[in-house]
């Protein structure tokens, strides 16, 4: 069926999501942590990348969460909500589906 393809596919990209937005916290601590240089033009290039992906879901978790002074936990309300979605939201549409057919 059609339908438990695109699902199955939404369910990808949402995993796929999942890794960018860990990829970006580890790639934010190395920058903090002075592991890779920020000057490099290569890594300038992947933070860009990464930031660009990310940031336009965790700007308005952070603007709703309260200050916490140097803790950014906005990665982590986004990735309980990417796995909400992809077991509840897609999952009950799945079993929905599946019932129906």
């Amino acid at each position: 069926m059609v339908l438990l393809r695109l699902i199955d596919f939404l369910s990808y990209l949402i995993q796929l999501y999942v890794y960018v937005v860990i990829a970006s916290v580890i790639f934010s601590w190395l920058m903090a942590f002075g592991v890779v240089n920020p000057y490099n033009p290569t890594v300038r290039a992947i933070w860009q990348g990464l930031n660009a992906v990310t940031e336009p879901l965790l700007r308005p978790i952070r603007n709703m969460m309260p200050n916490l002074g140097a803790i950014d936990i906005s990665p982590i309300v986004l990735l309980l909500a990417c796995f909400f979605v992809q077991s509840v939201v897609l999952g009950s549409l799945r079993d929905l589906l599946i019932t129906a057919g």
